[in-house]
């Protein structure tokens, strides 16, 4: 309970970290480029009730960059090796229905090659592999 207690804590303060460089960083390179960094001034009317699509677009624009900080983020953090991106979960074996992870190559209890029901990266060059000796 500890655990996700401050899992809950340490996100909440990236989040914050997150929103303001996607907000005080990137947001002002928006504003650099188009004259101003907020656009809810921007509005139009229709039959007297203004249609406030510049907070929108802020909003809009703000999300983008929050999103494209975490990707950025989440691609470091794979390229470097920490966390645990692997594909969670089971499946069972064809050939000994053990259950094995989903990304398994290899049964570990009947060491069977098993083709995997989600690829990561590093794994295509061992199905190419196991492919090309199957062909001879």
């Amino acid at each position: 309970m500890l655990d996700l207690a401050l899992g809950f804590i340490i996100g909440a303060a990236f989040a914050a970290l997150v929103e303001s460089l996607a907000s005080n960083v990137l947001m002002q390179f928006v504003g650099a480029i188009f004259g101003k960094p907020d656009f809810t001034e921007l509005v139009f009317t229709v039959n007297e009730a203004e249609i406030k699509y510049g907070a929108f677009l802020t909003d809009f624009v703000g999300f983008l960059l929050m999103a494209l900080v975490l990707f950025g983020i989440v691609k470091l953090l794979k390229k470097a090796g920490l966390g645990n991106f692997r594909a969670q979960g089971q499946r069972e074996c064809p050939f000994c229905k053990e259950f094995v992870s989903v990304d398994a190559l290899k049964c570990r209890h009947c060491t069977a090659d098993i083709d995997p029901d989600q690829l990561e990266e590093e794994d295509l060059e061992i199905l190419e592999a196991r492919r090309r000796t199957g062909e001879k």
